[in-house]
């Protein structure tokens, strides 16, 4: 929690993203999302970081960033609050094929490590 990355976090994450169960991976990537560490992500976390994937991955999209993250929290957010909790968060990737394949490719370095 100092603000940086040390290469056994960087290991850790590393070994986590590429072997680690689902569920841990979810957990992860909320944490990761949940940028303001309040233990929630809200429309516009989660934004941002929709936008931050599409710009490094490109390609086109049928939806907006704005459309997907509003269609996110339709179906995900069961409370809604307008914040997605842990549970909402991992729950929702498991259940919904469309946003668990955004969470899984958010984070994709298949790439990086066939060129390493």
């Amino acid at each position: 929690q100092d603000g940086y990355i040390d290469f056994m976090e960087y290991v850790a994450a590393l070994s986590l993203v590429l072997r680690g169960k689902m569920e841990q991976k979810l957990r992860w990537y909320f944490k990761l999302y949940d940028v303001d560490g309040n233990g929630c992500i809200d429309r516009h976390e989660l934004l941002n970081i929709i936008k931050a994937i599409r710009a490094i991955n490109g390609g086109d999209h049928e939806t907006s960033a704005e459309e997907f993250t509003n269609r996110v929290f339709d179906r995900i957010d069961v409370n809604g609050d307008g914040e997605l909790s842990l549970d909402e968060f991992v729950e929702g990737a498991r259940k919904d094929d469309e946003f668990m394949e955004v969470m899984m490719k958010s984070l994709d370095l298949s790439h990086i490590v066939a060129m390493i």
